[in-house]
């Protein structure tokens, strides 16, 4: 087992430091308990700054007069939690507008439709957000990707020092989130409501999203299940992919695809606790190819991924736009992975530069003038050249 303390996110803290730099606000949203506050007194540990922990009534208890309190405060301020009060914004705003220096507020917050709508709002032009999510392969290293797959990113399920100490966090994360974070966002779904549709989706792994379909099973409208979906979405627990929209003549599937952004969620769902259960599981390709696109999509820094499905059966995994490249990405399961004709027409239709073949392989190498079957940490230490 990885120390916590070994695990170095020098990339996230990056970021941060150049946002705080160049932006008065900086947001780091992120689901629960990926690390964002160990981030932030990361970031304290060499300024002079305060630390405010929303959940904590004494930190609250100076913020009863918060205007008089925070514009009292000269270095930078760190709060924690922030969407347990929302109507900082406002005052936040009125501070900043006052005190022109760049770097003030370092805020961390639960992400939620509410909480990104309120802070791009009443902070615009004063704020940059900044994405976190649990560990990823650069930073765990290659040794532990199955462990990563396996056991999500969320950094008490992957430390864990158990396969059975792993499953208990998740189990108590996800009670923890439908029964105490959802209702505080304030969305009143029943948490048995929601962990059978969120079960559901996790059968739904890579598929297109047939709202249809679900809203039959679950006696709900299909309005409803789309309002399900964007809440999972918006609190960072399910990436909806979006087509890509060429100007071709076949017909092209216009619905996005489904995956769980931590495959440590979307096995406990499903009630797979280890490798040799993956394996065996019909899931396991799908769960390969969300895992491996998730962490290809986060390293890339990019905000343009698509996917590419025509009615005729032509695909693509995924698109992406790197360094003037149009590269398609493949994701196979497959030790021995070959070229398929759906390939080559994606190839031809959408003029793509490159295909990359990402498998759960050792070696990787090219099979045809355009195409290469890479490993995945081959394919991530080219994204960040």
């Amino acid at each position: 087992m990885i120390a916590l303390e070994m695990i170095e996110r020098k990339s996230y803290l990056q970021k941060i430091k150049t946002a705080l730099k160049r932006s008065k606000v900086t947001a780091l949203l992120g689901p629960r308990q990926c690390g964002k506050t160990t981030l932030a007194k990361e970031i304290a540990i060499n300024r002079d700054c305060t630390f405010l922990d929303l959940e904590s009534p004494g930190d609250l208890n100076k913020l009863q007069n918060a205007e008089l309190y925070l514009s009292s405060l000269e270095n930078l301020i760190i709060i924690d939690e922030i969407q347990l009060k929302p109507e900082l914004f406002s005052i936040i705003r009125v501070i900043t507008d006052r005190n022109q220096k760049n770097g003030h507020f370092l805020i961390l917050g639960s992400a939620s439709p509410s909480l990104i709508k309120d802070s791009s709002e009443t902070l615009a032009g004063r704020i940059e957000f900044i994405d976190l999510h649990g560990f990823n392969l650069k930073e765990t290293g290659r040794i532990n990707q199955n462990s990563l797959w396996l056991k999500g990113g969320f950094p008490l399920s992957f430390l864990a020092k158990t396969e059975e100490n792993s499953l208990a966090w998740r189990e108590g994360f996800i009670r923890t989130f439908l029964e105490r974070d959802i209702p505080q966002l304030g969305i009143n779904i029943p948490a048995t409501s929601l962990r059978r549709f969120w079960t559901m989706l996790a059968h739904s792994q890579g598929q297109i999203l047939n709202s249809s379909r679900l809203a039959q099973s679950m006696g709900l409208s299909d309005k409803t299940i789309r309002y399900y979906v964007d809440i999972l979405t918006s609190t960072y627990m399910i990436r909806q992919l979006q087509p890509w929209h060429a100007n071709i003549q076949k017909r092209q599937v216009k619905s996005p695809k489904i995956y769980f952004t931590d495959t440590g969620l979307l096995h406990h769902l499903l009630n797979i606790s280890n490798n040799e259960q993956l394996r065996s599981n019909p899931i396991v390709g799908t769960s390969w190819e969300g895992f491996a696109m998730e962490q290809i999509i986060r390293t890339s820094g990019s905000i343009d991924a698509y996917f590419w499905s025509t009615y005729s059966g032509a695909e693509m995994d995924l698109l992406l736009n790197l360094k003037d490249q149009f590269i398609g990405l493949e994701f196979k399961m497959n030790e021995t992975p070959k070229t398929t004709k759906s390939m080559f027409s994606a190839m031809d239709s959408l003029n793509l530069d490159k295909i990359w073949i990402v498998y759960p392989g050792e070696d990787s190498y090219p099979i045809h003038e355009k195409i290469e079957v890479l490993t995945l940490w081959e394919a991530l230490e080219r994204l960040n050249i």
